[in-house]
């Protein structure tokens, strides 16, 4: 065969364009140089997975652990404290503690076994440990174990559930005696039982689980003798930790609301909206000691606002006065909370812990019984608390 001939042999064949057979491409396909990779933009979307399997799996994992701990609660409850045991079972739980430490660590000792007892006896329904259970962790069960009343327990569990408090956040509220300063806790066992209920099955948050009374304002660093101006001002100027004091789900919309009347001007001072009640509230500094004509000021701008501000998805608007102090009869006789008014009293100065907690249990007992015997009156907090200069604007008219 000649040289000229096998290089002809030699030569590759054309590739033929892909032919189709029945609307579908047949064959190699002419190649094409790929579209560049947005590289930030998939390492963004696979952090993403990353992170949405991560939560995932410690929400499991969280689940489990609130489980176990229920359980072992429970069986050592039930099998070595309950059943006659009580005389040698500390002597039990010590040695079940230490065996179990060895196998699967110190969070299964003695102090843990006892936390665990601690934390069926407190919750004794499974039912609500297991819908709790994906939004608090062991940690917040057991500081909730240790909250000495059950009423109390509820709302704090609830209210975390709710508003996602972290572990230590519910440490800071129960520290500053959170359910004793609701109005919520001012009302009889079965009202409460009610609203708990309310809100664990339904979600409804009502205004007496969100009002308090005292307001806790020691950050705002007034000194003895201040003006509403001062007041207002040192409010706005630490809104995110007044907001922190008001309570999740509130939102500042407006300071000085202009309201006009028949050509007149009025101003109210400071205009919040709460998300999850679904209503505006409007807020009023007063420096000195309620007084009845505050009421109808406040029940003035909450009607301009439903008329003029209110959305048709919201609720009617309610309205807080703030004051340095108030008397009991008078906020009694008034009957505000069937017109939407909360009055409270603030302190920038703090009590000591003994006397806030002393003359907070004596409110919610006198409260208490003025509800039973059917007069249905806002509770009073009487604390000792330094009085703000007396000057006030003048009317509230501008």
């Amino acid at each position: 065969m000649s040289s000229a001939r096998k290089l002809r042999k030699a030569r590759p064949k054309k590739v033929s364009a892909p032919r189709r057979q029945s609307g579908a491409i047949v064959g190699p396909a002419k190649s094409e140089m790929p579209a560049e990779v947005d590289v930030s933009a998939l390492v963004r979307d696979v952090g993403a997975m990353i992170e949405a399997a991560r939560k995932q799996v410690a929400v499991v994992a969280n689940t489990s652990l609130v489980t176990l701990h229920w359980q072992v609660g429970v069986r050592v409850h039930r099998e070595v404290l309950e059943e006659r045991r009580a005389a040698y079972g500390a002597r039990i739980v010590l040695e079940a503690g230490r065996e179990l430490a060895a196998q699967y660590g110190s969070g299964f000792d003695e102090k843990s076994l006892r936390h665990m007892v601690r934390f069926a006896q407190a919750f004794p329904d499974p039912a609500i440990v297991s819908a709790l259970r994906r939004q608090l962790t062991w940690t917040h069960f057991k500081q909730l174990s240790y909250v000495d009343n059950e009423l109390k327990r509820s709302f704090y569990a609830e209210m975390c559930r709710v508003e996602g408090w972290s572990t230590r956040d519910l440490s800071d509220r129960i520290g500053s005696m959170l359910f004793e300063r609701t109005a919520l806790s001012k009302k009889p066992e079965a009202l409460i039982r009610k609203e708990l209920s309310a809100l664990r099955e339904k979600g409804e948050l009502s205004p007496s689980l969100v009002f308090r009374d005292p307001y806790m304002l020691p950050f705002l660093g007034l000194a003895d003798t201040y003006s509403e101006k001062d007041l207002e001002s040192a409010i706005l100027r630490e809104i995110e930790r007044f907001l922190l004091e008001l309570g999740a789900g509130f939102a500042f919309v407006e300071r000085q609301k202009r309201i006009t009347l028949d050509s007149d001007d009025y101003y109210l001072d400071l205009l919040f909206f709460h998300r999850r009640m679904q209503r505006l509230v409007a807020i009023e500094l007063k420096i000195g000691d309620f007084k009845p004509a505050d009421s109808g000021q406040m029940e003035l701008y909450l009607r301009w606002l439903d008329r003029h501000e209110r959305q048709p998805s919201e609720q009617p608007p309610l309205g807080i006065i703030l004051c340095a102090g108030k008397k009991r009869e008078t906020v009694e006789y008034l009957d505000l909370g069937t017109r939407g008014i909360h009055v409270a009293e603030y302190l920038t100065e703090l009590p000591p812990r003994k006397v806030l907690e002393e003359r907070l249990h004596r409110a919610i007992e006198a409260a208490r019984s003025r509800l039973v015997l059917g007069a249905g009156v806002d509770a009073v907090i009487d604390v000792p608390q330094a009085r703000g200069a007396t000057a006030k604007r003048k009317g509230r008219k501008k």
